[in-house]
């Protein structure tokens, strides 16, 4: 496949915290419209234990799809399906190192958040968890959003303003009612006013959920 076909396919891959090798576990961030890898990374530094492998892959002019999350999905190929194709090798290339999915947590900001919720429920499995700061399922407002398969208890936190100019609270709850349609144990919680960033309480409850799922 060319690169016009499949934009993210060869841009860089960044990690930081434990090595894959010996990493209890593992965090893959994806960075928001405009932003970086590390830029993410510093996010991931912020909520993670030293045991866990951050791995951050960058998106190609630094923005994962062209339009909104909440566009025909076909306005947003083949950069769409680039990057979950992308989120794909980079799940591979960890359990290639012997961390199994179960041990895998999914997480990013914003259009990277976007891409977090959908690429789990597109790639249904146990995860160790997924954690959307701003973010849910993509598709246009009153799209059908049915995902098919389990997520077999995958814990989830989604957290959004309230009002938020790119992410409305609504697709937030519809999102969430899918994935615990899936047998996700999902926790949605909104905070009114907030601006479209990562809040204090937020980083708080996404240690909380790492915490829980590296407990053992």
């Amino acid at each position: 496949m060319t690169t016009t076909l499949d934009p993210h396919a060869n841009t860089p891959v960044h990690h930081a915290g434990a090595p894959l090798a010996s990493a209890a576990g593992a965090i893959v961030l994806l960075h928001g419209r405009g932003a970086s890898a590390d830029d993410i990374l510093a996010l991931g530094d912020a909520i993670h234990q030293p045991r866990l492998a951050l791995v951050a892959p960058q998106a190609a002019g630094h923005t994962w799809y062209p339009n909104s999350f909440l566009a025909p999905r076909e306005a947003n190929e083949p950069y769409l399906s680039s990057a979950l194709k992308k989120i794909a090798s980079v799940v591979t290339e960890i359990e290639s190192a012997g961390i199994t999915r179960d041990r895998i947590v999914i997480a990013g900001f914003s259009q990277g958040a976007c891409l977090s919720t959908e690429f789990v429920a597109s790639n249904p499995a146990r995860y160790a968890g997924l954690i959307a700061f701003t973010g849910g399922l993509i598709g246009p407002l009153g799209t059908d959003l049915h995902h098919e398969g389990q997520l077999a208890g995958t814990p989830v936190l989604l957290l959004g303003g309230d009002p938020d100019p790119h992410v409305p609270w609504q697709r937030i709850e519809d999102s969430a009612r899918e994935l615990n349609n899936m047998g996700a144990v999902v926790q949605a919680i909104r905070y009114p006013g907030r601006p479209h960033t990562v809040s204090a309480p937020e980083i708080d409850q996404a240690r909380q959920l790492l915490q829980q799922a590296f407990a053992a």
